[in-house]
């Protein structure tokens, strides 16, 4: 069953094009990576699922429902989260008053939404910074923050926009096994990601775009050869380093 499907979906911008009649579908309870190079139209695919840029034509549905319209707050409330590729935490608050704003979309007392917090803290590792102030957190930390804002408001659809970009190799090991727990816990996953490890370890299927257009769609193993996404993409360096 899809949980969600994009419908030839297309946004320019004056005289860019952004996003060109791209259409696919992602599984309730699976993985599904997008990759591309910088300028793809990643982030633009992104904002327009999460209500932040509107569409010039084609459709979003998710839950069966067409969601063209509806602001980021009003798609929180439905299932539909994100982070972002910049993190952008409530820099003066503490790291557990960050996570309590998003538990407040779904409870309504301050110790409901502390509690909340606190699951959400010990699942992403970092309730041992809950009282830290977010502006002095290492990148990794931050990182970390932007998930748990996100997975606070109960998301059944959680988009991921290079939550894995900047971190050092453990940091990476522990993201990919963190996302792999919140998958296998029953949120769905659409993941923006640069680093390859994440997307190939990570995603049950992959969605290649480049300057909007979808260029390849398949299984990690499949898209790792697909000669278009490798001469827009992944080059053949990749191709080597993984013996093909």
């Amino acid at each position: 069953m899809a949980l969600l499907e994009v419908k030839s979906l297309s946004k320019a911008f004056g005289g860019l094009v952004a996003i060109k009649d791209l259409s696919f579908e992602l599984e309730k309870g699976k993985i599904l990576g997008i990759i591309g190079p910088n300028g793809a139209g990643k982030t633009t695919l992104f904002n327009l699922i999460t209500g932040f840029d509107k569409a010039d034509q084609g459709r979003v549905i998710f839950k069966g429902g067409d969601i063209a319209g509806l602001r980021p707050h009003e798609l929180c409330k439905q299932g539909l989260a994100r982070t972002f590729q910049i993190t952008q935490p409530f820099a003066n608050l503490t790291v557990l008053e960050n996570v309590k704003i998003g538990a407040h979309n779904r409870v309504r007392s301050s110790r409901e939404a502390t509690e909340e917090a606190l699951q959400v803290l010990e699942r992403v590792g970092l309730i041992e910074k809950r009282r830290e102030i977010a502006s002095v957190l290492s990148i990794g930390h931050r990182k970390s923050l932007e998930l748990a804002k996100a997975l606070a408001t109960k998301p059944e659809l959680i988009l991921l926009d290079e939550v894995v970009g900047g971190l050092n190799t453990k940091e990476t090991n522990d993201m990919i096994a963190r996302l792999k727990r919140i998958n296998e816990e029953g949120t769905t996953i659409l993941i923006i990601e640069h680093v390859m490890k994440a997307i190939m370890t990570l995603s049950d299927r992959i969605v290649a775009i480049h300057y909007g257009e979808k260029i390849g769609e398949g299984e990690p193993a499949v898209i790792s050869k697909d000669p278009r996404v490798i001469e827009a993409y992944l080059g053949e360096e990749y191709v080597l380093a993984k013996g093909s």
